[in-house]
């Protein structure tokens, strides 16, 4: 039986393709299977892959579709994936050559979920940042995410984990198709669905961040979609926890988690736009959802319940 599959979308990325999928296949045994899902490239991507279909036929289960997006492409792979766990890895980064037999014990412990860590790295391979988070041995899905929720900057990073296959098909929960920010809308929620999740110490996954990562966000009109998709997540994450049994600390801390969140983002909105996001913000009653921990966050609660503008220069 195939052990674990690592789900490749991919999207005009003739230039990069290959070192994901090389970052794999110095790791291939019986028990892995790449899954490379073409989501209509119109570059040079499919003749890219092609070489990789021969040499590898046995352990690559490849995939062409019309082009529908990440969320979509990621479902697919999911559903189409052979593995009893699954994990991802984007076309633009790649992972490292010990990563897979590192893990390996905590697949062989039945664990749901394993966490690794993440390293951004430039086009070069140079080291930029490594991302750092709490590490910590087994613990269901709610206590883990009350674990990392606040102290973990890539809790909703699907890059970052291997999860049991099995999450995803018998909760129904696949990425939200035609929104921005899928991940934060999806991955909290199968963390809390886990039985068992592990955090390690392992850096296992290369981000590369290039000139057109940082740039591609400038676009106004993308930037309040991202916005207005980030309350519709909050809404299915409300339905979510209210269908489930999400003890009462839980559910607090994910509705705090994902309110803090939106008001980050909220300060990435222009000025002369954010009231209409601000009544939004105050008819989903969010604002109780900021929970007080000590006298400055007293104090930041009672600008926040005057003025969200004087709020969000308060917060980073």
């Amino acid at each position: 039986m195939t052990r674990l599959s690592i789900i490749i979308p991919v999207y005009n990325r003739e230039k990069t393709i290959k070192r994901a999928i090389d970052s794999i296949t110095e790791q291939l045994d019986e028990n892995l299977e790449i899954v490379i899902v073409n989501d209509g490239s119109t570059d040079g991507t499919k003749e890219a892959i092609k070489e990789y279909l021969g040499k590898y036929k046995e352990n690559i289960s490849y995939y062409e579709k019309d082009n529908e997006g990440i969320a979509a492409t990621r479902n697919f792979g999911i559903t189409h994936a052979k593995g009893k766990y699954i994990m991802f890895v984007d076309s633009d980064d790649y992972i490292d050559k010990t990563l897979i037999s590192n893990i390996q014990p905590y697949l062989e412990q039945d664990i749901d979920i394993v966490k690794f860590k993440l390293t951004c790295v430039n086009s070069q391979n140079e080291i930029i940042d490594k991302i750092d988070g709490p590490c910590f041995e087994a613990l269901d899905g709610q206590e883990a995410f009350n674990q990392l929720a606040f102290l973990d900057k890539l809790i909703d990073s699907p890059c970052v984990y291997v999860f049991k296959k099995e999450l995803f098909i018998t909760n129904k929960l696949f990425f939200k198709t035609g929104t921005y920010h899928e991940d934060f809308g999806l991955i909290p929620l199968v963390l809390l669905m886990a039985k068992s999740i592990v955090s390690t110490d392992i850096y296992g996954y290369y981000y590369v961040q290039t000139n057109n990562s940082i740039t591609r966000n400038n676009d106004y009109q993308k930037t309040k979609k991202r916005f207005e998709d980030s309350l519709i997540h909050y809404d299915n994450m409300l339905e979510f926890i209210n269908k489930f049994n999400i003890n009462q600390k839980t559910q607090e801390n994910v509705k705090m988690y994902y309110t803090n969140a939106i008001f980050l983002k909220l300060k990435s909105i222009k000025k002369e736009d954010r009231n209409q996001y601000i009544k939004q913000i105050h008819e989903r009653k969010m604002i109780r959802n900021i929970k007080i921990k000590g006298i400055r966050q007293v104090f930041k609660i009672v600008i926040l319940s005057i003025n969200i503008n004087w709020y969000l220069k308060l917060i980073k």
